[in-house]
Order: structure tokens, then C-alpha cells, then sequence
């Protein structure tokens, strides 16, 4: 597991030569009136992991656990094993030279069902038609990720809710369903408008479970659509990177970036319990 650095807050040690605190005098209490600039060094993540501080004799305590209330996942490539060859879809979707152009354009990834919302219905059908075929294929192969049985396993153990969220049909989600016995609820498909990156999706499974987005998780593998998503509804992300794809430098230089990457969702159990309170 690689855990995203986040910033922390710094040991007053490091810096020797810098005052704590500034004091002044209110009805004859001795009372910190501001934190010197060392200690201001938060990014908004760390803001929100913890909105408070404590200190004990002048040392400065670390941050209280965040809250997590519920984790959403993506689907295809998380919770299942992917198979669908999505190059091979969408250069039989927009040809082998607008293919070429628009990922060149996409660094992250092509959006392939926003790029043809563009086209005309007739040629919006037969795009349609070309991705349906390519995961009718996908269904007949599905297979559950290995991990996603202990995962789920555990957040029940932890009364953690679980919500799904998908740019595949509905068909194929009440399919997963089936073969894995195990229900996510709310569970959205793509006939759920916007769908992601568009964060409506999570926070409409957010109001539907009454918590904030910044008590949630979006687990995915999907840099531009399911780490977009959640960092757009003020989530937490995670990002499932099964095989290093995300490891190269042309990822590590996108703004774009998730709280935690992990290599396999075993490996998310442990990262909830380390860095999250998981009290119900």
C-alpha cells in the first residue's frame, strides 16, 4: 500500500529557532493569541482530517482521526476483474485517427461517453450500440475481484455503508448482484444523469445515507473518472492501481492526485483502520 502524502503537522523540534506561540493578557490569563507561521503549513486535506488541535506543555498533539461513515466504489476494474478491452472500444467508436488525436488530447484518459454526447443522435446510436456489444462481451466473463468479499466482510463488521457507482448499465449491476451475493446500496448506473467524474452521483448517495462527503471514500480505478468524482464532492479517494499504471511520471505530474493509492483491495481494510475512525 502507498498512501499520497498529505501535509502533517510539523514537529515543533524541526524548527528550534522559531517561537511557539505569541501571548498576550485577557483578564489576567497568560492566552496563545496566534500559531507561528511553521505551524500554518496545512493543506486543506489536513484542515479536514482534523478541524482542531490540541497542545500539551507547548507540543503540539496530531490530528484526531477523520471519521468515515461510508465507502462508495466503482465497478468495472474494481469490484470486478476488468475485461473489457476499453482501446479497442473506443477506436471502434471514433476510428483509429480521431482515437489517436483525442488521446492525445485526454493525458488522464478519454471520456468516451461525453465526447460522443457532442454527435448526432444517429451517430450517438450506433456509438451506443458499438459500447453495449463490448460489455455484453464484459458480462459473460465477469469475475469478482479478488479481496472485494473480505472488504465488504469487513465494513459490515464495522456497520460501514457501501454504495456503487458506474458508467456501466444497469444490467450489468444487477448482474454483479447476482453473482456476488452481496448488494450495494445505493448502487448507480450510467442511466443516472450526470454520471461521473460529475460528482452528483456521490452526493446524491451521500444525502441518501444523511452524512457529508467529507465522511465518505471513493474507491476506484479510475484516475479521471472515480478520483475526479470524489475529489469534486469533497470526499476522500482512493485509487485502485492493480498493475503501477499510475506509477509512471506522465501520471505523477497531473494536478489530479488521490488521498491513497493501494495495489489490491486487501489492502484497503488496513489502510480504513489506520488512518480512519471507524466508530459507528
Amino acid at each position: 500500500m502507498r498512501h499520497f502524502p498529505t501535509s502533517s503537522f510539523p514537529s515543533p523540534t524541526n524548527f528550534p529557532n522559531t517561537p511557539r506561540f505569541h501571548f498576550y493578557h485577557r483578564a489576567g490569563r497568560t492566552m496563545p493569541s496566534l500559531l507561528s507561521k511553521s505551524f500554518l503549513f496545512l493543506t486543506s486535506k489536513s484542515v479536514r482530517l482534523s478541524s482542531s488541535m490540541s497542545t500539551f506543555a507547548g507540543h503540539t498533539v496530531s490530528p484526531a482521526k477523520a471519521r468515515l461513515r461510508g465507502v462508495v466504489f466503482d465497478m468495472d476494474g474494481t469490484l470486478t476483474v476488468p475485461v473489457i478491452d476499453f482501446p479497442a472500444m473506443y477506436r471502434s467508436v471514433l476510428g483509429e485517427n480521431e482515437y489517436n488525436r483525442v488521446k492525445a488530447e485526454n493525458p488522464s484518459g478519454i471520456d468516451i461517453l461525453h465526447h460522443i454526447e457532442k454527435w448526432s443522435p444517429e451517430k450517438q446510436q450506433k456509438a451506443y450500440q458499438i459500447i453495449a456489444d463490448f460489455e455484453r462481451q464484459g458480462l459473460e466473463q465477469l469475475q469478482i475481484m479478488p479481496g472485494a468479499a473480505e472488504l465488504c466482510g469487513f465494513l459490515d463488521s464495522k456497520k460501514i455503508r457501501r454504495g456503487l457507482i458506474t458508467r456501466n448499465v444497469k444490467e450489468s449491476v444487477d448482474l454483479f448482484h447476482e453473482r456476488f451475493g452481496v448488494t450495494f446500496s445505493p448502487a448507480l448506473s450510467r442511466e443516472f444523469r450526470p454520471y461521473k467524474p460529475d460528482p452528483a452521483p456521490l452526493l446524491h448517495i451521500c444525502s441518501t445515507w444523511e452524512v457529508q462527503p467529507t465522511e465518505v471514500m471513493m474507491v476506484g480505478d479510475s484516475l479521471k473518472d472515480d478520483v475526479a468524482c470524489g475529489k469534486r464532492a469533497g470526499a476522500f479517494t482512493c485509487l485502485l492501481d492493480a498493475k503501477g499504471r499510475y506509477d509512471s511520471l506522465h501520471f505523477a505530474n497531473l494536478d489530479l492526485q488521490p488521498d491513497f493509492k493501494v495495489s489490491s483491495l486487501t489492502e484497503v481494510c488496513s489502510l480504513l483502520e489506520s488512518k480512519f475512525d471507524l466508530t459507528p
